[in-house]
């Protein structure tokens, strides 16, 4: 049977290539395989409006994973689902907020309803969260523009994403430098760059500590 953190890295290496290479830049394995679960949990979210034919469908799925939110945060994992169990558990040790994983999870919902992109809820609260996973509270102000930035490229505007990275890059002047990969994926703004480039361009973001 396949290790579940394995099968969790694997499941956000195909979804989410920016995160998962930014992830290999923690250095502590267990905050690594958070930062996994955490993205997991995301890439669960964004695959349902693939696998479904129906927007009722997938507003019926997230509303399910609403539900699962608290039985993650009563600390009462969903035996059997390894991306619940794995988050049931980092919820309990980081003492994680339960706002950013509603606040996505309706998100979603809003974009199934055919409501805006909210940038925030989709970006910023999970990069704080992110952050939280690897250095504790205390962080979340800083990294605000960042997830705009991310949030930004991931929707087509790169141009706005790069003009805005001075900006952020400012306001992470004194995030702690075991925090940076949880930001480093805002400086990818070409999601359709080769993997090596993007290799390349977090390599010199984290020599530097900036997007």
């Amino acid at each position: 049977m396949a290790d579940p953190a394995t099968t969790l890295d694997g499941q956000v290496r195909a979804a989410d290539i920016d995160r998962w290479l930014s992830s290999r830049f923690v250095t502590d394995l267990r905050l690594r395989a958070d930062l996994i679960a955490l993205y997991a949990f995301e890439a669960e979210l964004m695959a349902i409006p693939a696998r479904v034919t129906q927007p009722l469908l997938a507003e019926m799925r997230y509303v399910w994973w609403r539900e699962q939110m608290d039985g993650v945060f009563a600390g009462i994992a969903r035996k059997g689902h390894p991306v619940l169990e794995a988050l049931t558990d980092l919820v309990a040790r980081h003492t994680l907020d339960r706002a950013p994983f509603d606040a996505l999870v309706e998100a979603h919902i809003g974009r199934v309803q055919g409501e805006p992109h909210d940038l925030d809820a989709f970006y910023v609260g999970p990069m704080q969260t992110a952050v939280r996973v690897l250095v504790g509270p205390g962080h979340e102000a800083a990294v605000v523009e960042a997830g705009r930035v991310r949030g930004l490229s991931q929707t087509g505007q790169g141009d706005q994403a790069r003009a805005l990275k001075a900006t952020a890059n400012r306001a992470l002047a004194g995030l702690p430098v075991e925090a940076f990969p949880g930001v480093a994926a805002a400086t990818l703004t070409r999601p359709d760059a080769p993997e090596f480039v993007k290799r390349l361009g977090l390599v010199a973001a984290s020599v530097r500590g900036r997007l």
